[in-house]
Formats: structure tokens, C-alpha cells, sequence
């Protein structure tokens, strides 16, 4: 069995990844109006200002995510270390200790 520590280890690494990888497509997608707004020229301070507060927003969105998993990672190694140390004690052929 895998250790928990490199299972959570790899589950809190996995969503990490997702979450950025969200983040770029998100920020991509919500980089194609304004540009298109941008184009006449008509509106660009206000595409700019517009783009600001959207790229902070998102960027929060996605911070906290990984805020979350983060918290969660701990969460869970402290729910596995009772089972963890349980395992260490009973050697491999199934003998208590």
C-alpha cells in the first residue's frame, strides 16, 4: 500500500495543477471580449480598467481553490496519521507487534 503521506502528497500536487491549469484556459476565454473591445480603440481605458479588476478576481477565485486544497491536504494527513502509525506497528505478515 502507498504511504498516505505521498498519497496526499500526490492528490494536493494533482489538484494544484488543475486549478492552474483552469485558471490559464479561464483567464484565456475571458482575455477574448475584451480584446474585441479593445479593437476599435473606443474603449480601451475602459477594456483596461474592465481587465484589471477581471484578472484579480479570477486570480482570488483561484487562490483561494488552492487555499482550500492546501487546508484540505492537512485535514487529511492528520485523519490518516492514527491509521498510518497503526499500520507501522503490525509487521507485514499480519502479526501484531
Amino acid at each position: 500500500m502507498t504511504d498516505p503521506k505521498e498519497l496526499i502528497a500526490l492528490i494536493e500536487d494533482a489538484v494544484d495543477q488543475g486549478a492552474t491549469s483552469v485558471e490559464e484556459i479561464h483567464r484565456r476565454i475571458a482575455e477574448l471580449p475584451l480584446r474585441a473591445l479593445e479593437q476599435p480603440g473606443l474603449l480601451e481605458r475602459t477594456t483596461q480598467d474592465v481587465r484589471s479588476i477581471q484578472d484579480a478576481s479570477i486570480g482570488a477565485v483561484y487562490d483561494a481553490i488552492r487555499d482550500v486544497n492546501h487546508e484540505v491536504a492537512k485535514l487529511a494527513g492528520e485523519l490518516l496519521a492514527p491509521t498510518a502509525r497503526r499500520q507501522q506497528a503490525v509487521p507485514s505478515d499480519g502479526a501484531e507487534a
